[in-house]
């Protein structure tokens, strides 16, 4: 790999509406009500008598209807509430898929369909309110349009989504997100992964007959890299290490398709530094990997360098206080970007020298 690095700018009018973007995603997030249930109030007469159901359609399309209650004037100021919410929401809600819309004509990074479908199901199941994080190419995306870059290239193809968990031992209520339940209600056919070792329940989920596959993760504890149960998330996670440096730090991005969506992310400069070290972690018959690793490492580095060069060197102070090892694995990396872009290389160190 020698080409240069490629990204481009985008323009001051993309970047404005963007930004806007995420403000009206995060007060719809901030405020959400009974107005924001996807679905709508129906009755139905059984011997005569009023009662009111729930009805919704699941991510896949199928209808559902969940029994609420016999006719009361305490439910009828719910319904009346409902529908006064609903009301002033839909104008929003058209205002987001306009932005959304004026965005894709700007040439945004976009996140295709079948991904945009299993993140918005992800964020509506609190998953990002819990402390997960989308991680991997998806928010390598998200982080170029936070950036107000356009990245060029492979680093952006994947059919993998890669979201990573907090290893928590208390459960909230209200704050579980069942991992295999929301995938379920998607109706996209995701089925477990059988892992490799039979004794280890999986950690992955793939859609019948396509490509797409979701890997949940969480940062490694001790030295044995196995799966750990998750109460929380109902789920295993791959336990990989230097994951808890990219989870200490987060940013709000929207995921951009038809319409918005609020995730969490990692800061950028974390996100470089964590793939210069993952990409010397993978072994010899992941050399692709390995390689987009350092691009997409280089790509977010290069952009730090030019605007936000001192994001670049709190990320690396927090890495080199976690020891040796870290250090090292960084500037190995770190090296291997030096072969594949030199030139690239050069400038990075000129605005953060503490990386020679």
């Amino acid at each position: 790999m020698t080409s240069p690095i490629s990204f481009h700018q985008m323009d001051p009018v993309t970047q404005t509406l963007y930004a806007e973007l995420l403000d009206r995603l995060r007060l719809r997030d901030a405020h959400r009500t009974i107005g924001n249930a996807p679905g709508t109030f129906v009755t139905k007469n059984i011997s005569g008598k009023p009662y009111y159901y729930f009805q919704y359609s699941n991510p896949g399309g199928a209808i559902r209807q969940v029994y609420v209650g016999a006719k009361t004037a305490a439910l009828e100021a719910i319904l009346h509430r409902f529908r006064e919410e609903r009301f002033s929401q839909k104008d929003e809600r058209m205002a987001i898929e306009r932005l959304c819309a004026q965005l894709r004509a700007g040439e945004i990074l976009v996140t295709e369909h079948a991904a945009a479908r299993v993140l918005e199901g992800l964020a509506e199941s609190g998953l990002f309110r819990s402390g997960g994080l989308l991680i991997g190419t998806h928010a390598f995306t998200v982080l170029g349009n936070l950036l107000g870059v356009r990245w060029v290239g492979q680093a952006l193809r994947t059919q993998d989504i890669d979201v990573a968990v907090p290893p928590l031992t208390i459960v909230l209520p209200g704050e579980k997100t069942s991992m295999p339940d929301v995938l379920e209600k998607l109706e996209m056919g995701f089925l477990p992964v059988p892992p490799l070792d039979p004794r280890h329940p999986s950690a992955s989920f793939k859609v019948r007959g396509h490509p797409m596959r979701v890997d949940v993760l969480t940062p490694q504890k001790g030295k044995e890299i196995k799966p750990v149960f998750l109460p929380q998330f109902n789920t295993e996670a791959y336990a990989l290490p230097y994951l808890d440096y990219i989870m200490e730090e987060s940013v709000e991005g929207a995921v951009v398709n038809g319409g918005g969506r609020l995730v969490k992310v990692p800061a950028p400069s974390r996100f470089a530094l964590h793939k210069l070290m993952i990409s010397q972690s993978r072994g010899g018959a992941d050399l692709i990997r390995s390689d987009k690793d350092i691009l997409q490492s280089a790509q977010v580095l290069s952009v730090l360098a030019e605007r936000r060069p001192g994001d670049i060197s709190l990320a690396w102070d927090s890495l080199s206080h976690r020891g040796k090892n870290w250090v090292k694995m960084a500037r190995n990396g770190l090296r291997s970007f030096s072969r594949q872009f030199p030139i690239e290389h050069h400038r990075i160190l000129k605005a953060a020298p503490f990386f020679a």
